[in-house]
């Protein structure tokens, strides 16, 4: 059974977190997106400076790892999502000496560092591309991405029918160098994005050479981007089908979810098993089901993938155990862990979709009833932390902040917006930056403004309106995570004994530990299971019995 701690090896911080074997079996693994984190330099940007002033935070929240969202050089088409050098941080962010003294700090802290990594596509301004586009028809460089003639008398239509996961054509046409409409190019995303096309030999050598690069700098991990996506289907077929986002998650696509792509990581994990440490691999991996998600996480391939499936979950006792108990079933034959996330800079943050009815899916723009929403938010949260496998928290869950859903317009950044009427790209509203304290220009997290606009509300979300305060969200966090590393039987292990209990409530154990979830919105009456652990919300207890509020997780322990 995976312990938390480990007796450090002197004066070797480093040491110190490789000494936790497993670790990233029930690892707590905290999403940072760097450009809402901290702002260093007053320019309204965060920046990895920002984030390294706050590693202590991180260190006592009482997280494991930190993940960082992209911050190589890139034109920022998509948040970063569009690389022009995997090798060199933005200008916006810093520099690799920061990079450097990031990781370097982190470990002495021990904290990990995972990083990402975007093997799907590149930015159409990186090398490569360019050169590509420059040389015309017959470059060798155009073997290296998607390049096809049109369809067509004058190849003035698409190559084929796919369509962009940010809406329209998933093909773009390219001006010649001679000034003539050319050929079309491949990519999934934006059109500043193109994709990589994974049968060159060129792609896989230049991506296990980028591996090399970040590991030899000390990096713990990669959380792959689009993991799913690298292999397309042979000949790029039509998928005859219009409207094609409402099948993803639904079906195997020629575009994603290939059978192939499971020997390119095979050959990473050779690469990362090289390395000290156990460095590990993490797949965002839109698959149609968890079954298909296991396929990525056999020994011999990647460490963890995110479970997009119970994300997706509504706040319901039934679909949520149906939602468990079909993750664990699946990941025990392969041997990986369960990973369980509630929210992500792609997805409108948890507090806000539970503060919502069912069935509008992760991307909405409503408010709801904020009250409602935290309340769910908070034991969602104590549920997730209580499951056997790694824990995913994003920035700010833990301040129980909602989706800012009013945006002005002019401010959204989100490319997903500017495509077609704008009727997407709500993703602005889970990355505006976080609140550290009641006053200043925005709440602590600079000194120049934030690159999003901030409500006025948040003061009395930020850290330090929140910091020691009995019974806020922030101080449940750090009690509940301080709590799943003293006991040996939150986190660890691959199934849960469900126990009896009223309609719409879970209720498992494991070993001393038992967890009892209402869903419901009324009080209901349970057991007095043990010694009240924690719980978000008011319980009480009288004659063996425990009554659980509406919408309230409660911890028990016999120990």
């Amino acid at each position: 059974m995976t312990q938390h701690t480990a007796d450090p090896a002197p004066n070797s911080a480093l040491a110190t977190v490789a000494q936790r074997r497993d670790w990233w079996r029930d690892a707590v693994i905290y999403q940072v997106y760097p450009r809402s984190f901290a702002d260093s330099n007053g320019d309204g940007m965060g920046d990895l400076e920002g984030v390294r002033s706050r590693l202590p935070y991180l260190r006592d929240l009482g997280v494991d790892a930190v993940w960082l969202s992209p911050f190589y050089a890139s034109p920022q088409a998509d948040a970063g999502y569009d690389v022009a050098d995997y090798r060199a941080v933005d200008p916006m962010f810093g520099n690799l000496l920061d990079a450097d003294a990031l990781i370097r700090d982190a470990h002495e802290l021990g904290l990990r560092i995972i990083v990402d990594l975007v093997p799907n596509h590149s930015s159409d301004q990186h090398e490569w591309f360019k050169r590509a586009v420059a040389e015309g028809p017959g470059s060798p460089l155009r073997d290296r991405y998607h390049f096809r003639p049109g369809k067509g008398k004058n190849g003035e239509l698409p190559p084929n029918d796919w369509e962009s996961i940010f809406g329209g054509p998933a093909w773009t046409r390219v001006t010649e160098p001679d000034g003539t409409p050319g050929e079309w190019y491949l990519h999934l995303f934006a059109p500043e994005q193109p994709d990589f096309n994974w049968e060159h030999p060129a792609v896989g050598d230049e991506f296990r050479s980028i591996l090399r690069f970040w590991l030899d700098m000390g990096v713990d991990g990669f959380r792959i981007d689009v993991a799913h996506g690298l292999v397309k289907a042979e000949g790029l077929p039509d998928l005859g089908s219009h409207d094609q986002l409402k099948l993803l998650g639904n079906d195997v696509m020629p575009f994603f979810d290939q059978d192939g792509v499971h020997a390119i990581y095979r050959q990473w994990r050779t690469i990362l098993d090289e390395y000290a440490g156990e460095r590990i691999f993490v797949a965002e991996a839109w698959t149609p089901t968890v079954e298909r998600t296991a396929n990525y996480v056999r020994p011999d391939e990647l460490h963890q993938a995110f479970n997009f499936q119970y994300l997706a979950t509504e706040w319901d006792a039934e679909a949520l155990r149906a939602c468990i108990d079909r993750t664990l079933d699946a990941m025990r034959p392969v041997g990986a862990p369960a990973t369980w996330v509630l929210s992500n800079h792609d997805v409108t943050r948890h507090a806000t979709r539970f503060a919502n009815p069912p069935g509008l899916g992760t991307q909405i723009r409503l408010a709801g009833d904020r009250e409602l929403g935290l309340r769910r938010a908070r034991a969602a949260t104590l549920l997730m932390l209580a499951l056997p496998g790694s824990a995913y928290i994003y920035q700010g869950e833990e301040l129980g902040l909602p989706d800012v859903v009013d945006l002005p317009d002019e401010v959204r950044q989100d490319p997903a917006y500017f495509r077609g009427a704008g009727q997407d790209g709500f993703r602005d509203g889970c990355r505006v930056p976080i609140p550290w304290t009641r006053e200043g220009s925005s709440y602590g997290f600079g000194d120049g403004g934030s690159w999003l606009p901030q409500p006025a509300e948040w003061a009395d979300l930020s850290v330090e309106a929140q910091t020691g305060v009995p019974g806020s969200t922030l101080e449940l966090y750090r009690t509940a995570l301080a709590a799943r590393r003293a006991h040996a039987d939150l986190g660890a292990g691959d199934s849960v004994e469900w126990l009896r209990a009223p309609e719409g409530v879970l209720a498992f154990r494991r070993g001393d530990f038992v967890c009892v979830a209402n869903t419901t919105g009324e009080s209901v009456t349970t057991p007095a299971y043990g010694r009240v652990l924690l719980s978000s919300g008011e319980v009480t207890e009288a004659d063996a019995e425990t009554k659980v509020p509406a919408d309230t997780t409660v911890w028990f322990t016999t120990a």
